[in-house]
């Protein structure tokens, strides 16, 4: 999609469905406005903002497949489908490997006023936010991070956050809120020991910090060096800060790491895709 304001975006997606192209569209016509959903491309990946319930189940599919199949999570489902109460309020990503026409990896997002009609955040279930009251008003919490086994680098990383940008871009908000999710398997040192290494450099004030309703045993690990998974690296190098220890999710079989970017001190080189 153009780097234009994210206005034409929405203009362009909602006139696409109220007036879906006619037969007798040429193929290169019905090319160019599919083209328009696309925010950003990489070879033959690309990522764009699923507009139909269609492209939406094909996300929720693919949460089910790495969430369940791959990691186990025990989430109730009867059509091989991941999803919660905030699905339907939420704007979702997905990205695409347009030489196979499939969906490799999603993220949603929840605005603001969505969180408010819901009557509260995803994260709500798993921390005690009472410090990020004030803000809340300006809070994106982005959730459910996926991706393909097949397509975990940093590409697909890269496009998901370009994504998250454009959509954002020029909307007034603050902040982006984020659970980090690692896994625990049968050992819970890695997450104690990622967790010791964002506490020292990356810890966010006093002000902002929140409270796990389950928390990982941290203390009992000694902090040594590890390496940080692809999305954390995506929050830190953005310029997020931890703001607590993590909650212990078990259905997920994960530690989850509470992230907040300040969109005012966003890092330089994502403040042009952010802050147009």
């Amino acid at each position: 999609m153009p780097q234009s304001s994210i206005r034409n975006f929405f203009q362009t997606s909602r006139a696409a469905l109220l007036n879906p192209p006619p037969a007798t569209c040429s193929l290169a016509q019905i090319a160019e406005q599919e083209a328009r959903h696309v925010l950003a491309r990489a070879g033959h990946l690309s990522v764009s903002l699923a507009h139909t319930q269609e492209q939406i189940d094909e996300a929720l599919r693919l949460r089910h497949r790495v969430f369940v199949d791959e990691m186990g999570a025990r989430v109730k489902s009867s059509d091989g489908m991941d999803r919660d109460i905030f699905d339907r309020h939420c704007l979702h990503l997905v990205v695409r490997d347009d030489a196979r026409n499939v969906a490799v990896g999603t993220y949603r997002l929840l605005e603001p006023a969505a969180a408010e009609k819901v009557g509260c955040l995803y994260s709500d279930s798993e921390f005690w936010l009472t410090n990020l009251n004030p803000i809340r008003a300006s809070i994106v919490e982005l959730g459910r991070s996926c991706v393909d086994p097949g397509y975990r680098s940093g590409v697909t990383i890269m496009l998901l956050w370009s994504g998250i940008g454009m959509l954002l871009a020029d909307k007034g908000y603050g902040y982006l809120l984020g659970c980090v999710s690692v896994p625990l398997n049968d050992d819970s040192s890695i997450a104690a020991q990622i967790y010791h290494r964002l506490a020292r450099d990356h810890m966010a004030p006093e002000a902002l910090r929140v409270w796990p309703r389950d928390r990982l045993q941290v203390e009992i690990f000694e902090a040594s060096d590890v390496t940080l998974p692809p999305l954390v690296k995506g929050y830190l190098k953005a310029g997020a800060r931890l703001l607590g220890e993590p909650h212990v999710d078990h259905a997920f079989g994960c530690a989850d790491f509470p992230m907040l970017l300040d969109l005012a001190e966003l890092a330089p080189a994502h403040r042009r895709r952010f802050m147009r």
